[in-house]
């Protein structure tokens, strides 16, 4: 079965807010295919952590999986999300231990929160991409247009003030991600 490289694109609240998800965005690296993944808030909030670089004051569990490494001696080389099967997303963490190649069955937010921990390379099999997979208009995807025709002004567009407003309500709303792409976009016009 062939593998589609991926990268994260992004994480935002999810359109049901009261459940606590969020949408894990997945952009496959050479396409515009998009693969969106609900998981948890603690998942989410690991996998935010470690993106923007942020240290806890104390291990959270997908840190000790990377302690645990270092005293164990193995390494996390893949992140590959294998499977769907009536909406669930199914993935495996292959680890180089000893020389030998293992693979474990784990949930695609755990095996993400902790590839990133080992710069781990993240891929889907090509039929989850097919099955699963969104083509997205990088434009839009910011503001959740679908339609290429529909009017949407991107972070260059924007004016200070409407940046200023867009990422206090990114950061009420908890889109942690779209929030540091502001963020950025604002500290490079100064």
């Amino acid at each position: 079965m062939s593998k589609v490289k991926l990268e994260i694109l992004g994480l935002s609240s999810s359109v049901d807010t009261q459940t606590g998800s969020f949408a894990l965005v997945l952009k496959e690296e050479k396409g515009e295919r998009r693969l969106p993944i609900i998981i948890g808030m603690f998942e989410a909030q690991s996998i935010a952590m470690e993106i923007e670089k942020i240290i806890p004051n104390r291990p959270m569990t997908h840190d000790l999986f990377k302690s645990l490494s270092k005293k164990i001696k193995y390494s996390v080389k893949k992140i590959i999300i294998t499977d769907i099967k009536d909406g669930v997303f199914f993935a495996k963490i292959e680890i180089d231990y000893d020389g030998k190649n293992l693979s474990i069955d784990s949930r695609p937010s755990d095996a993400i929160a902790i590839g990133i921990r080992f710069n781990a390379e993240l891929y889907a099999d090509e039929k989850v991409i097919n099955e699963a997979g969104i083509l997205f208009d990088e434009v839009n995807v910011d503001k959740g247009v679908t339609k290429k025709s529909d009017s949407v002004k991107t972070l260059k567009d924007m004016t200070d003030k409407e940046l200023k407003d867009q990422l206090n309500s990114s950061i009420t709303e908890e889109n942690y991600e779209f929030a540091a792409r502001i963020r950025d976009e604002i500290k490079k016009r100064n």
